[in-house]
Parts: structure tokens; sequence; C-alpha cells
């Protein structure tokens, strides 16, 4: 088995193409998918695209690694395989993910030529910040990698090695959606919105709010911001939360 410092994929003797961990890509894509959403709703919710710019960079450098370089020196997938160390390999193709990542490079790229480049806020930015959490979502919490599955539409590109062999058999007739199970997710579905429009609709609010209200507390003390608010541009929020004008 050769693994030389360039190279896309591991080399293994039982298999036709090089192979990477699966284990260890879904793992990368859930620290991706996290940084991701955190920073993504740090911007939407707050206006605040530091954490945004910071992430892009990170995620471009990340692929550029495991793209150009080799992606067992890529600082997620080094992580993502120090969480999975106990468990058994699963080996997948190589040549899919690289066209797969390869989009997400290609993502990245704009992204940063957008808001790390010429500061771009708009609505360009949310559609491919949405595209990459679709993406990394799927694969972390499904298995499922939609660049894999178009890099098998493409004229002779046939993906091997898919996680659950799924490039191989068809799916068991038991695995399909079937109208007692779907029924099931109905029920659960419409029950959830029931209790949602059944619920108070009031203000919800701290345990110390509820505690000076419950004491008469209106001591100016008790409104003052505390650091950590501010820090994260929270302060009306949490002035929202404690009952404070």
């Amino acid at each position: 088995m050769s693994n030389p410092i360039f190279q896309f994929g591991e080399t293994r003797p039982e298999f036709d193409v090089p192979v990477l961990n699966e284990r260890a890509v879904r793992a990368a894509a859930g620290i991706l998918f996290a940084g991701a959403l955190i920073t993504f709703m740090q911007a939407f919710l707050l206006g605040n695209f530091r954490p945004t710019q910071i992430f892009v960079i990170a995620f471009l450098i990340d692929f550029t690694i495991r793209l150009f370089v080799n992606p067992r020196l890529a600082p997620t997938m080094i992580v993502g395989q120090w969480m999975v160390n106990s468990q058994q390999p699963e080996w997948a193709g190589a040549p899919q993910k690289r066209f797969a990542w390869g989009i997400g490079f290609l993502l990245a790229l704009g992204m940063f030529f957008l808001m790390v480049v010429n500061h771009t806020v708009g609505p360009i930015n949310m559609l491919v910040c949405g595209t990459c959490l679709l993406l990394l979502f799927f694969e972390t919490s499904f298995g499922i990698c939609i660049g894999c599955k178009i890099y098998n539409m493409l004229p002779g590109r046939r993906a091997q090695l898919c996680p659950g062999g799924a490039c191989e058999l068809p799916p068991e007739p038991l695995d399909r959606i079937r109208p007692g199970t779907a029924g099931i997710v109905a029920v659960y579905l419409a029950l959830m919105i029931g209790v949602g429009l059944k619920l108070d609709t009031g203000p919800v609010s701290t345990l110390s709010a509820q505690r000076a209200a419950a004491t008469g507390d209106t001591s100016p003390d008790r409104c003052v911001v505390p650091a950590f608010a501010k820090f994260l541009g929270h302060e009306d929020k949490w002035k929202q939360h404690n009952n404070c004008p």
C-alpha cells in the first residue's frame, strides 16, 4: 500500500480505484457543517460577517489541501479521522469524491472573492451559503454525496465503491417508501404543527427575568448588559430576554 504525500486517496490492493475512509469524510463534513451553520446564523441574525469571512478562508484552505495535496493532510479530515479512529473504516471510491469536493472548492473560491476580497453582501451570498449547507448536511447526516451523484451523470463516468453499496445495488424493496411509514411521518408532522399552534405565544423569558418579575426587582443594576452579550452584539436580545427596557 503506497501513500505518498501528493496523492488523492489511498491505493489498496483489494480495490481497483483509490479509496477514502467514508467515516472520516462524513465526520469532516459534520465539522464543516457546524462551522458553516454557526457563522451563517451570525451573519443572518446579527449582521456580523467577520466569522463568515474567517470560515470561508478556513474552508478554502482545507479544500485546497484536499484537492491539490492530500486529503489525509487536510485539517478537518485529520480531526475527522481522530474522531472515528475506533471504528472500522468504510472504504469509498475517491474519484467521485474529488469531483464533489471540486464543487465545494469552486463555491468556497466564489465566496472568498465575494466576501473577503470585495466585501460583497447580497442574495448571491445566501444562495452559495445555502448550497454549501445543503451539500454538507446531506453528506454528514445521510451519507449522501450529491456531488457524487452529479459525477455519475457525466458521460463516461461511473462511481465505484459508494457508501452502502449505493452504486452497485438497487435499494431493497423493504427500504422503499411505503404508505404506512409515510403515514407515520405525516401524522408526526401534523402533531407537531398542532402543538406549535396550541402553545402559549407569549414571550419566553430567562429564569432571572422570571425571578425579577416575581420579586418586583426594578433596580437599574439588574439591567446592566454583561460583557459577553456586548461582545456577541447581543445587547438588544439580552435586554428582551431579561425584560429590561
